[in-house]
């Protein structure tokens, strides 16, 4: 096989800068973490006038959305889907920079197919003919119904999403302002409820509910305000990156490069310096300290209050609060590289396992590694075939699991887990499977830990539930350092690449204002 080489990362480097362009007088901002939303926040925080170092841990830029590059395959480590677009068009438009002159995104057709364990299959689209055809074929009852729900979604997109995704949450005088808005969403009861509100046949119940898992909530728990992901996807679609996910974290480092500002990999932050009960500086793996005007951490909210802050500098996050939140479900994520094609694989796929309801209460709440699983399959090949070598197929299967509560020793399980989901793959969707890899690669809620420095090794952080989504979530504004500002996933509004994108933008209502250069 020809193994590609992996892009390069243009960085301040190459255009003759080794450190962030800084004039006289103008404040610095150190951003941890080089995730979407450390990126999105860097490039926000330039284009308001800051000088900004981002600092990552990794060797390479991404967080979450790293690549892996192995045997001439490419493999995206977290996120797959871009499901609005313009949130990523507003910061090329920022830089005076056309977005689609950098990246080729691919709308997707299906968005999913979700495929249940008698075989049938759903067709998840932004087509309304051919969701109500879809809707019909399982239960014609139902279609009435599904227009119903669609009308709710509109409503918590418009209210949740729009309204109140760039709201910061800073005081408790924008959680009242607010609920008015979740009352209209009815935001107490749970997503699953909503759905079956509107929906009698329970296949149709499974494919309008299973949207939280993306953002690492039980539907039979997570706040029915989540809805707005169905209509986020109906108005702006689902898309996909011509050479994967890395290919706009590429284009981001390429956005802040030409912008002076750097970063910097292989650098591990392990304290935040805090002063007079202010954030000055961090301080980095190798004994360096960076001093800094303001800091803006893109890492797990849980690790950078418990691990990266004294207990003394904590009066809200406490270690106590924090070890008492509800997390987010773990990931294992099995990366494979075939010798051949499966042509009758879409992009998106969801392999669904015999239980639904019971499968997510192992998970969310007994934190029990059950036997068996609920797969998102992802095929990238299907849309962009220079992600593998010629003739062959690259592949990552996602199974939800428990946190590290559960106990389990990924050690000694992740292979038979992984053997196991083999097994069902090639049972069901992709024959002769086992005889057909050529490399592998797994990754677990342990790595998740150790690696990403995640919390339990929980994959989006707190659950968002009602109680922990808007102002009970991390503030984009800390409550207990002042100049240390949260993006991320694990901070408002939350997970998913349209949620982390736009904690970057409720960033910009928090910071000081400093004129741009």
């Amino acid at each position: 096989m020809n193994a590609p080489t992996p892009p390069e990362f243009l960085t301040p480097a190459d255009l003759g800068i080794d450190a962030p362009l800084r004039s006289p007088g103008q404040p610095l901002a150190v951003v941890i973490g080089s995730g979407f939303g450390g990126l999105a926040a860097a490039i926000r925080l330039s284009v308001r006038g800051y000088a900004v170092q981002v600092l990552e841990k990794l060797d390479a830029p991404g967080g979450r959305a790293y690549v892996h590059y192995q045997d001439g395959f490419t493999f995206d480590a977290g996120p797959t889907i871009i499901t609005a677009p313009f949130l990523l068009e507003e910061l090329w438009t920022l830089c005076g920079r056309t977005f689609s002159d950098d990246i080729d995104l691919r709308p997707m057709a299906p968005f999913y197919r979700i495929r249940f364990h008698d075989g049938t299959h759903f067709d998840y689209s932004g087509d309304e003919e051919a969701m109500l055809e879809e809707v019909a074929r399982f239960e014609p009852a139902d279609v009435a119904g599904y227009m119903r729900f669609v009308q709710d979604a509109e409503r918590c997109k418009k209210l949740g999403f729009e309204g109140l995704g760039s709201v910061a949450f800073d005081s408790l005088g924008d959680l009242i302002r607010a609920i008015p808005a979740f009352a209209r969403m009815g935001a107490w009861r749970s997503i699953y409820s909503l759905v079956a509100k509107h929906f009698k046949n329970e296949k149709l119940r499974t494919v309008m509910s299973f949207h939280p898992l993306l953002i690492g909530g039980n539907p039979f728990s997570v706040t029915c305000a989540y809805a707005l992901i169905n209509s986020l996807e109906r108005t702006w679609g689902v898309h996909s990156a011509m050479g994967g996910t890395g290919a706009i974290v590429r284009g981001m480092v390429k956005l802040l490069a030409e912008r002076g500002v750097p970063v910097r990999c292989n650098t591990p932050v392990v304290k935040i310096r805090v002063e007079g009960k202010r954030a000055t500086g961090v301080e980095l793996a190798n004994g360096e300290f960076m001093a800094a005007d303001i800091v803006v951490s893109n890492a797990d909210s849980a690790w950078t209050y418990k691990h990266l802050i004294e207990p003394q500098h904590r009066r809200v996050w406490t270690d106590r609060k924090i070890d008492k939140g509800r997390y987010s479900m773990g990931l294992f994520v099995w990366y494979f590289g075939t010798s051949r094609q499966y042509h009758d694989i879409p992009h998106h796929m969801m392999v669904l396992g015999p239980r639904y309801k019971e499968l997510l209460t192992d998970i969310f709440k007994r934190h029990k590694l059950a036997d068996d699983f609920s797969l998102y399959l992802h095929r990238p090949t299907a849309t962009d075939p220079s992600l593998a070598p010629a003739g062959c197929d690259t592949f990552y299967v996602l199974a939800p699991v428990p946190h590290l509560d559960s106990g389990t020793d990924w050690a000694q399980h992740a292979e038979p887990y992984r053997q196991a989901i083999a097994a069902l793959l090639e049972a069901s969707v992709l024959p002769g499977l086992r005889s057909h890899i050529v490399t592998s690669k797994v990754t677990t809620p342990q790595d998740f830990h150790d690696r990403l420095w995640s919390f339990k090794g929980a994959g989006f952080g707190l659950e968002p539930l009602l109680l922990q989504s808007a102002w009970f979530r991390p503030h984009n504004r800390s409550e207990d350092v002042e100049g240390l500002y949260m993006v991320g996933a694990a901070t408002h509004p939350g997970a998913g690449v349209p949620g982390v994108l736009m904690s970057a933008k409720a960033l910009e209502t928090v910071v000081p204002h400093v004129l741009p250069r």
